[in-house]
C-alpha cells in the first residue's frame, strides 16, 4: 500500500474516522445480511443477488483497508501563522484573468479534495500552481484549451 503522507485537515480526518466506523459497524453487517439472504435463495449458479452482494462486500472491505491506510499515514494540516504564502490548509481567493468573478478555495491534500465544496488538492494543476505564491502574484495552469492565469487576491 501507499506509504506517502496523507495530508488532511482535522475535519477531513474526523470525516474519514466516521466513514470507517460506519463501514465497519453498519455496512459490514448489511452486506453480511445480504450475502446470507442471497445464499438462501436457491440456485447458486445463476444467483445475481449473490454476485452483487459479493461485489459489494469486496468494495466495502477494500474501502475499509483504504481508509485505515490513509488514517495510519495521516498528517494533520495545521493552520499556520501568516506566512503570506499559499500553503497546505490556506484559504485562497483567486480571480481568473479576464473574469470579474472571485473564486475561493482551501488547499488540502488529495484525499480530502472536493472542488465542488471549495477544497482543491495541492497536487492538482491549480493547487500546484498556487503553492508558494503571494498575494498579487499570478499562477498559470496549462489546460488542453490553452493556458489559464489566475491572480491571487487574498490568502487566509
Amino acid at each position: 500500500m501507499n506509504e506517502r503522507p496523507v495530508y488532511l485537515t482535522q475535519e477531513g480526518y474526523e470525516t474519514l474516522e466516521e466513514e470507517l466506523h460506519h463501514n465497519e459497524t453498519v455496512r459490514r453487517r448489511q452486506v453480511a445480511e445480504r450475502l446470507h439472504n442471497a445464499l438462501t435463495e436457491g440456485e447458486l449458479i445463476e444467483n445475481a443477488e449473490l454476485e452483487e452482494a459479493r461485489r459489494e462486500q469486496s468494495f466495502v472491505e477494500g474501502r475499509i483497508l483504504e481508509i485505515q491506510n490513509m488514517l495510519r499515514h495521516a498528517v494533520i494540516i495545521e493552520k499556520s501563522e501568516e506566512t503570506g504564502l499559499v500553503t497546505l490548509g490556506a484559504d485562497v481567493t483567486i480571480q481568473e484573468e479576464g473574469s470579474e468573478t472571485l473564486e475561493e478555495y482551501q488547499v488540502v491534500g488529495s484525499a480530502e479534495a472536493n472542488p465542488t465544496k471549495g477544497k482543491i488538492s495541492n497536487e492538482s494543476p491549480l493547487g500546484k500552481a498556487l503553492m508558494g505564491k503571494k498575494v498579487g502574484e499570478k499562477a498559470t495552469i496549462h489546460a488542453p484549451g490553452g493556458d489559464i492565469t489566475f491572480e491571487i487576491i487574498a490568502i487566509r
